[in-house]
């Protein structure tokens, strides 16, 4: 099998082939087992592969007049770049629906990817229309102004006890998400290319007669 190279496999690439699963699995084969986070996290709006690359944002509750409302979470939207996945980290909270329909047109015009909000998000069946993928806690119909706001952008935030770090590779799907940390990038989507079509040979032998346990012995992958 000739493998490409991994500065060779792009983004495209990745979302025809590789999902948040073999992710999880390449980054266990070298020590990073605490990529994903462990909370419900579900695609609120379509079933995708999401892929790219993480635009973080900070957000925080609040109780009181907020006398900028809205400053920094526009900023945060007119400065995501293509490709990139809008992470919200807002520790779960299901004050306010941080997200909608008007911030999902103003990213996916953008050329964004998708949305990972750890919070709740409204106007779902709009979203769902415009076909943009997002993940959420769950939903809330009040918006967020006085009551959630964006504190920072573009810092390393957390998700569940996993850090994402602005430029990361976050790969979003029906199963998860896992990030991709810069430094082990290139080793990472080596071993998940090589990986998932191992795999094809492993379902392939088991649709042509070996059992399971044959298969698992000739090729040691599962």
């Amino acid at each position: 099998m000739n493998e490409p190279q991994p500065e060779t496999i792009t983004l495209d690439m990745m979302r025809q082939s590789l999902h948040s699963a073999i992710i999880c699995d390449a980054l266990d084969s070298i020590g990073l087992t605490n990529q994903s986070p462990r909370k419900e996290l579900l695609p609120m709006t379509v079933e995708a592969v999401v892929v790219g690359r993480c635009k973080t944002s900070l957000w925080a509750d609040m109780y009181h007049e907020d006398a900028h409302p809205y400053e920094l979470e526009l900023k945060a939207v007119d400065s995501v770049n293509p490709d990139e996945v809008l992470i919200a980290a807002a520790s779960g909270s299901m004050r306010s629906g941080i997200w909608g329909e008007l911030l999902s047109t103003a990213v996916k015009h953008r050329g964004c990817t998708g949305a990972i909000i750890d919070g709740a998000i409204r106007d779902v069946r709009q979203m769902r229309e415009m076909q943009f993928p997002v993940w959420a806690v769950g939903t809330s119909p009040y918006d967020s102004k006085d009551r959630q706001r964006v504190i920072d952008i573009d810092v390393p935030v957390e998700i569940g006890g996993v850090r994402f770090c602005p430029g990361d590779l976050v790969f979003a799907d029906v199963d998860g998400i896992a990030v991709v940390p810069q430094a082990v990038e290139s080793e990472v989507i080596s071993l998940a290319w090589k990986k998932v079509h191992e795999e094809n040979i492993f379902r392939d032998s088991i649709k042509n007669g070996m059992s399971a346990t044959e298969a698992f012995a000739k090729y040691g992958i599962l």
